[in-house]
């Protein structure tokens, strides 16, 4: 099994591809299964905004149900309304877990309920995550966070589920490996359209297999193809395609 889970979609491709086609292309790469979120990337991630993006979801989870599971976005600034969309949408509809992006870093206080109501409901969080190499693209996204970040917030919330996104994301990935070195109970993704050799098989030495996911976010080629390329063990690429995740699953309690 190959579970994916870093993806996009949208039920009628407004934004992101399609669900039809990111169905159509997990077929074609063999992927079984996709984690999906509709995040707003801009610093308008407004309440009603937020709403409508996840309806995106809704609608891909309900056509394509035993292939795409839904990530839940919330702008954690908006406290009430980003708990009652965890609770439509986690809770009452099914979704996976919650999607974070660089509206504020992983280990500002305003992040804090969301992580406290994601331990409660032994959900993962997935958040956005990088450093760019290039001082001008840092000023870009300014909350952006780091594995340094990751690294402080999980001292805070060791039992919380947090996953590092899209380690071949860009910028300096090695800084990334560092940070994250001190933060045990976080997983890291090996989404990105990144592809440098010997990127993988790094990640396993300095974090180790068991916490590593496979994701593609959006990159299904390169994805696999980094996978594909890895000095990697039977064992290894079984708990990185599904294992790992699966195991994630597991722990909810709801």
């Amino acid at each position: 099994m190959i579970i994916d889970c870093h993806g996009h979609c949208s039920i009628d491709g407004s934004y992101f591809m399609s669900a039809d086609d990111t169905v159509r292309s997990m077929d074609l790469y063999g992927v079984d299964r996709i984690c999906c979120s509709a995040p707003i990337t801009e610093d308008e991630a407004v309440p009603g905004l937020v709403r409508k993006h996840n309806d995106l979801i809704l609608g891909s989870m309900r056509k394509h149900p035993t292939r795409i599971l839904g990530m839940c976005f919330v702008n954690p600034g908006y406290f009430r309304e980003a708990q009652d969309e965890i609770t439509r949408c986690v809770v009452d509809n099914g979704m996976t877990g919650v999607k974070l992006y660089h509206q504020y870093c992983i280990n500002e206080p305003v992040q804090f309920p969301v992580i406290e109501r994601c331990i409660e409901l032994g959900v993962p969080i997935l958040m956005h995550a990088g450093y760019p190499a290039a001082p001008e693209l840092r000023q870009q996204q300014p909350r952006l966070s780091t594995g340094a970040h990751f690294a402080d917030v999980a001292k805070r919330y060791p039992e919380a589920m947090l996953i590092c996104g899209h380690i071949g994301g860009g910028g300096d990935w090695e800084r990334q490996l560092k940070g994250l070195r001190e933060a045990p109970s976080v997983f890291l993704d090996t989404s990105g359209s990144v592809i440098d050799a010997g990127m993988i098989e790094r990640c396993v030495r300095e974090l180790g297999i068991d916490r590593l996911l496979f994701a593609c976010d959006g990159s299904m080629e390169r994805g696999l193809g980094k996978i594909v390329d890895a000095t990697l063990t039977k064992s290894q690429r079984t708990k990185l395609y599904s294992a790992n995740f699966l195991r994630i699953l597991a722990r909810r309690a709801i």
